[in-house]
């Protein structure tokens, strides 16, 4: 399927999303959607299989209009059902029943099945429960189908739910649903649901456009960039995944064989699910990722916590977009903590350093880490002076750029990207000021490709460029007091043109001749007219 159809497949979607939601906030409609989204990607997948299996057994569905294939098959075969889902589990990991397929479910929805609500549930309930794949435990429990969101009564929520996946059938009903296609209309609506979403969004989204600079930034090679991208990363991590596009955007640039797995942690149940349901979507499978629902800055997740050094998990790459300045409770536990012992605690105010501290903690030796936090890491003082000076002194901050305002969603603020490394070879520090160097819009700027181009490369070679990029030593950096305000290093002051006095005197008395020159000019015209005014440059005399 071409870009173009892909795109127009989203619109397609977000228009019936827009049509269809009414008065219901549009992150409630969201999960529906998505959720919806994903049961005919589990269904179409499962069916592809399903007929692999079966080969010519396989029936066809003309035989009965309004059944799906395989519901005529466990028609006409009722012995042999166990052994094929034993099968099915083996080769796609999970089962779905054919009256919860896609297809039963959008023929209830057409024909106004009453009991369209109650199988839509037991179907939500059979995939956590009992598919199999543990990827699906808890996949759906944020769906509230029994919502007054959807409606007051039973009836009005059954007819409610009938006339939305009524519509999202007849919207698909034209296009391809491979797996790069559903994903990346699921993005695709990601993205126009966090559009609507004001700050919202931050908890779930990262922009394409800044999530591609940080994947690119992760899959060069880290003691070589100018070398190119790395042929394969064992492991890569987002510990603040949210929708799991930061991620995704890391395996696209690897290609679907060059990653080993991906972990993503996520705080959020709801978000936890959107990445998830992301994943499966873009065609990842079950075992090649695994994301934790849990605390970061709590490390709850007991992989990381191991205290064997040979066993303790570390990433070749790892990409992050925190929250930003979120505030969190400090205790005792946490400053003895292997993450933060050696560098201290972020402030309550503003757990941007402690964010940083965990995803490097476990990041690999010859890997590379690129995060977005707010400019004020930069250069605020008190402790988070001091985890900046000894990231800085330890040779572990790599580069620092700046990008413009009012990118996110979720705020209009600037943000930087701090790329880190455990291993650096270039004993300076690359600057570069991108802040310029975007297309306005109408609620959020845009980086065009260009812009993210310029980024990249210039951060893989690290070139220098007058106003946009330069490499500081650490003996100015010191001289600074190990403050990263990009303004130190990078001046974006344009230089007054000196203005030729001699040139504009010269300039002021030849148009005062002129002007003369032109008054005396009028003034004969209107005498030789006979016309009775007051002369130019006269009119005043009557008043003197």
């Amino acid at each position: 399927m071409t870009e173009q159809n892909q795109k127009q497949m989203g619109t397609t979607l977000w228009g019936i999303a827009d049509q269809l939601r009414g008065a219901m906030n549009a992150d409630d409609f969201r999960d529906y959607m998505l959720s919806f989204l994903f049961l005919r990607y589990l269904s179409d997948n499962y069916e592809a299989a399903a007929k692999k299996e079966l080969g010519t057994d396989f029936p066809d569905s003309r035989e009965q209009p309004g059944t799906t294939p395989l519901q005529l098959w466990y028609n006409n075969n009722p012995g042999d059902s166990a052994e094929f889902e034993k099968q099915m589990r083996l080769k796609v990991h999970y089962v779905i029943q054919p009256q919860y397929l896609w297809g039963s479910i959008a023929e209830m929805a057409r024909t106004q099945d009453g009991e369209l609500l109650h199988t839509l549930q037991k179907a939500f309930d059979y995939i956590e429960n009992e598919s199999f794949a543990s990827t699906f435990q808890g996949l759906f429990s944020e769906i509230n189908l029994s919502s007054e969101k959807l409606g007051k009564h039973y009836t009005d929520r059954n007819a409610k739910l009938c006339t939305i996946i009524t519509k999202i059938a007849e919207g698909l009903a034209g296009f391809s649903t491979d797996s790069d296609t559903l994903g990346d209309a699921y993005e695709y609506l990601i993205g126009q649901f966090a559009a609507g979403s004001g700050k919202k969004a931050g908890e779930f989204y990262t922009p394409q456009q800044i999530s591609s600079i940080l994947s690119a930034i992760v899959t060069l090679d880290s003691q070589e960039p100018s070398s190119g991208k790395k042929k394969y990363l064992i492991s890569v991590l987002d510990f603040a995944c949210g929708s799991g596009s930061l991620l995704l955007n890391v395996r696209k640039k690897m290609g679907q064989y060059g990653i080993g797995k991906i972990y993503g942690q996520e705080s959020n149940i709801t978000t936890y699910n959107l990445a998830r349901m992301n994943m499966l979507l873009h065609g990842v499978k079950d075992s090649e990722f695994e994301i934790f629902h849990g605390d970061t800055l709590l490390n709850d997740w007991e992989m990381l916590r191991e205290a064997n050094p040979a066993k303790k998990k570390h990433f070749d790459a790892v990409v992050a977009n925190p929250p930003f300045s979120y505030r969190w409770e400090l205790t005792d536990a946490l400053g003895d903590d292997v993450r933060f012992k050696n560098y201290g605690l972020a402030p309550k105010s503003a757990a941007d350093f402690a964010f940083l501290l965990h995803g490097f903690q476990y990041l690999a030796k010859e890997g590379t880490m690129a995060i977005i936090l707010p400019h004020g890491v930069l250069f605020r003082g008190g402790v988070e002076e001091r985890i900046r000076t000894k990231l800085l002194k330890d040779g572990h901050i790599d580069t620092v750029i700046g990008l413009p305002a009012n990118l996110f969603f979720s705020t209009g603020i600037p943000v930087c990207i701090l790329v880190l490394k455990k291993c650096k070879k270039p004993d300076d520090v690359l600057f570069i000021n991108a802040s310029e160097h975007f297309e306005k819009g109408k609620r959020q700027n845009r980086l065009r490709q260009d812009d993210i181009d310029k980024i990249v490369e210039t951060y893989q070679f690290r070139t220098e460029e007058e106003r946009y990029s330069r490499r500081v030593s650490m003996d100015e950096i010191e001289s600074n007091g190990y403050n990263l305000n990009i303004s130190r290093y990078i001046s974006t002051a344009t230089a007054e043109e000196e203005i030729d006095l001699t040139a504009v005197h010269a300039d002021l008395v030849n148009l005062e001749e002129r002007i003369v020159h032109a008054t005396n000019k009028h003034n004969q015209f209107l005498q030789e007219l006979g016309l009775n005014l007051l002369p130019v440059g006269k009119q005043g005399a009557a008043t003197d």
